[in-house]
């Protein structure tokens, strides 16, 4: 995502700067000084996400989103709690109150990445057959959630049942190889078709909690800001 810091401050856009170079799938495409700047930059260039401060001299960063028609995702940064309430009124996704740590940053661009994450190019339906309890089910890939590993047997949730079956993880990988299935940690596969939003270390998918392992972390977030 290209990104616009709007900052008064220069210890303020020194920090977004730094924070923002740390995180892959974010780009740098400019800063300003005030919100009148911003204006003219916006006229020659498009930009995914604005880090917009509150307090800014002559035009504030509220009276600024007021002034644009088809914003882009907006993430306030302030000292002052108490514009939140109206910030969110005019679609603002997060607000960041000063100081914020990097974790609580990346929390507020994974909110933005889901908020924006475009609808996926449909597919050619897959289908996965499971044997369990003496019955076959014929899943659709698309109505599975998640796989648990429990030695060498999975337990499957997809939109209509909980399934337990003897497989191994890695077998179910090859057999769903090539759709939106992703290893998020030795005992788990998600379809990140199904991930709702990732909060730390921990995936939220249907109604389950699902930890990310330290050795899949980076592969998931790279898959994650594709989606």
């Amino acid at each position: 995502m290209r990104c616009l810091i709007i900052e008064d401050e220069p210890i303020a856009r020194n920090i977004l700067k730094g924070y923002i170079e740390d995180v892959p799938h974010l780009e740098l495409a400019g800063e300003c000084e005030n919100a009148l700047e911003a204006l003219e930059f916006l006229k020659n260039e498009s930009v995914e996400l604005l880090f917009l401060d509150i307090n800014m001299p002559k035009l504030s960063g509220i009276s600024f989103l007021k002034t644009l028609n088809n914003p882009s995702a907006v993430i306030l940064t302030t000292a002052y709690a108490e514009f939140a309430l109206e910030s969110y009124d005019l679609g603002v996704i997060d607000y960041l109150l000063k100081p914020f740590s990097f974790e609580r940053f990346l929390k507020a661009v994974q909110k933005v990445a889901q908020v924006s994450k475009p609808t996926l190019p449909n597919k050619t339906e897959g289908f996965l057959i499971v044997k369990c309890d003496g019955k076959t089910y014929n899943l659709k890939h698309s109505s599975i959630y998640y796989a648990e590993s429990k030695g060498d047997y999975i337990t499957l949730v997809n939109e209509e049942h909980t399934l337990t079956f003897n497989k191994t993880m890695k077998g179910l990988e090859e057999e769903l190889g090539g759709h939106s299935f992703q290893r998020v940690h030795k005992s788990y596969l998600v379809n990140m078709e199904h991930v709702r939003f990732v909060e730390g270390n921990i995936i939220h998918i249907h109604t389950k909690e699902i930890p990310i392992g330290n050795h899949y972390k980076e592969s998931f977030m790279n898959a994650f800001s594709r989606q």
